[in-house]
């Protein structure tokens, strides 16, 4: 039987699912009624972002299975590397 990542992987072409990943850090910050969290990977350094309606719990120091797709964004006239998380659970 295929994993739900699979099934959303399947569907959607640009999804990228890694599994194992050690957390180095998360942050949460509040944006209108949002609650962005930002998640730091070990050996990367590019930030993987989500959204929740309520507080995550903290993921530091855990590893966790990511489903995510690349994407640019311009902060301050420069273009950054970000990951926006569709799907993540603790491993």
């Amino acid at each position: 039987m295929k994993s739900q990542a699979d099934k959303l992987i399947k569907k959607h072409e640009k999804l990228v699912h890694s599994d194992m990943q050690k957390v180095a850090s998360h942050v949460q910050r509040n944006a209108d009624d949002w609650i962005i969290n930002t998640v730091m990977i070990e050996g990367c350094n590019v930030p993987f972002r989500f959204k929740r309606r309520r507080v995550y719990k903290n993921t530091t120091g855990q590893r966790v299975n990511l489903t995510y797709y690349p994407d640019v964004e311009v902060v301050g006239g420069l273009e950054m590397e970000v990951m926006n998380v569709v799907r993540i659970r603790i491993a």
